[in-house]
């Protein structure tokens, strides 16, 4: 049983980043029943982009440290999240039925809508992070985030059938069960340990999602998981800039 969710946490590790884990064979086969430990995975991106802002913020204004920061966690994921915001917002807003946005989702050239998605994240996401503090309560929110936004992918996963009959997204189903729930408590005690309403903007947004890849293309894809762990990031680091003007 420990050899199992062993080679389950290097399969998620293997999936998400660009972070030396070792071979993981059968990892597309086995990426759904290694979705539990995708909030892991967003704590150690978290710990990274997070070290790389407390580091250059003691010598760079916030703003630009937020940015090195996020440069730091597309080096680790490998553009992976950011790629499938971009394929669904071309798909989404371009597409004129189902098919097409499907097709739209599956090439590889990026389109208007996906540089405005991309462009607007990015920018969004820095001015909020922008708002933390220099000290280790910052380190804690970016492991929080982390993890929040990664739990979050396991919504449609568990929730929409397969938009395709191949690909990722039939891979990366996901059945209602302890999987589900472990990854769902592992994000809600890093949230309850940092920044409640964490909570509630990682739900709000994932439903949010969930019912938009539903509308668009009846059915959820590896773009549509990649989509929503952006939005939730942005949401959260929306939520914790509030929090810290607020307070």
């Amino acid at each position: 049983m420990v050899r199992a969710r062993w080679i389950e946490t290097k399969l998620a590790f293997a999936f998400l980043t660009r972070l030396p884990c070792g071979p993981a064979p059968g990892r597309q086969i086995a990426i759904g029943s290694a979705a539990w430990a995708f909030p892991l995975v967003g704590i150690v991106v978290g710990l990274v982009s997070g070290s790389v802002y407390l580091a250059a913020i003691l010598a760079l204004p916030a703003l630009p440290s937020a940015i090195l920061a996020m440069i730091a966690a597309i080096l680790a994921t490998g553009a992976l999240h950011e790629d499938g915001l971009a394929d669904v917002a071309d798909g989404f807003g371009g597409g004129t039925s189902r098919d097409d946005k499907l097709r739209i989702m599956r090439d590889s050239q990026v389109g208007s809508f996906g540089v405005v998605a991309l462009i607007a994240a990015f920018v969004l996401t820095a001015v909020f992070m922008a708002t933390a503090p220099a000290d280790m309560r910052t380190l804690a929110w970016f492991a929080a985030i982390g993890a929040c936004s990664r739990a979050a992918m396991v919504i449609p996963m568990a929730l929409l059938r397969p938009a395709r009959p191949d690909g990722l997204g039939h891979a990366a189903m996901l059945t209602l069960g302890w999987r589900f729930w472990l990854a769902i408590a592992f994000a809600a005690c890093a949230a309850l340990a940092t920044v409640p309403a964490l909570i509630l903007s990682t739900a709000l947004i994932a439903v949010l999602m969930l019912l938009l890849a539903k509308r668009q293309v009846d059915g959820q894809t590896g773009d549509v998981l990649g989509a929503t762990q952006k939005v939730v990031e942005c949401v959260c680091w929306l939520a914790l800039a509030i929090q810290v003007n607020a307070f």
